[in-house]
């Protein structure tokens, strides 16, 4: 298990349109590892505008203060979540700064095609972009066909809250599971006293506490608190306060033993589809 407090001085300015910043809360996995994740708390700047493209990977977004502008897709509003499938395209962006404390959690992973989360490979000439100097990188990169035609957005106040068997004073939002992969979106809230135990074979948990406090095996942890819970491992937390945990499941991937064809070759910056073509690509 791994256990990482919010660091509100861990943020860098990390992204090359220089106005988010990252505050690094989990990585997890080799580069070459099918399985390989990142967890970021992003934090906007500045104005932020981005064209049109798409990822090799999985992401899962939730605007914790402010809303995000998916362009052609809409409005991914705070406190919604969004989950952007491996290989689906959405924007053009546009989103002015309106508030200094604008925050959001995302979350990349490598999803069932198989992909990982590898970079592009090649690289170009440095360019500057609001006085961050990066390089530019542009190779043909093998994408994804998405299996969603479209950003799934999610209101979890909808959904209700369902007790936990066997655990009093612990209830769940499920919001649901996606793709051959299974990976599965939730949130827990447990009671002030009240203790949540969870242990499962299904995969690696990824958790935030989205509020209150409590006890991690002597630990106490807080708000924006992150957590890495391995399959099989046991969680035990206890609530000094009532406390809301969002929790995203990553079982192992299981590749089909006839590969799938169902990929695109694009001329691409960085792993984002800008130049598309048509030729499909057996990996």
């Amino acid at each position: 298990m791994k256990i990482t407090p919010f660091d509100e001085n861990g943020f860098k300015m990390d992204h090359p349109r220089g106005t988010v910043s990252f505050n690094y809360l989990l990585m997890g996995g080799e580069p070459e590892k099918l399985e390989n994740f990142r967890y970021i708390l992003g934090r906007q700047e500045g104005d932020f505008s981005m064209p049109r493209h798409r990822h090799t990977f999985e992401q899962i977004r939730l605007p914790l203060i402010g809303d995000m502008n998916l362009g052609e897709q809409g409005i991914l509003k705070e406190g919604e979540v969004g989950y952007f499938p491996e290989g689906g395209t959405y924007g053009p962006q546009n989103d002015p700064l309106t508030d200094p404390n604008q925050l959001q959690l995302v979350l990349q992973f490598g999803g069932a095609a198989g992909l990982g989360m590898a970079a592009a490979r090649g690289r170009g000439p440095e360019a500057r972009r609001d006085g961050v100097v990066f390089r530019q990188e542009r190779t043909e990169v093998t994408f994804p066909r998405p299996r969603y035609k479209n950003v799934v957005i999610m209101d979890p106040t909808v959904y209700n809250w369902i007790p936990v068997e066997g655990a009093p004073g612990v209830s769940r939002r499920y919001l649901g599971a996606f793709t051959e992969r299974a990976f599965w979106i939730e949130f827990i809230k447990i009671d002030a006293g009240a203790t949540w135990t969870n242990k499962t074979d299904a995969g690696r948990q990824l958790m935030v506490l989205m509020s209150g406090q409590g006890t991690v095996d002597g630990t106490g942890i807080g708000k924006l608190a992150a957590l890495q819970v391995e399959a099989k491992e046991t969680l035990s937390f206890t609530a000094s306060e009532e406390t809301v945990i969002y929790n995203v499941g990553l079982p192992m991937i299981e590749l089909p033993e006839t590969p799938s064809d169902q990929f695109d070759i694009v001329r691409s910056n960085g792993g984002i589809d800008f130049e598309r073509k048509s030729k499909p690509a057996t990996v």
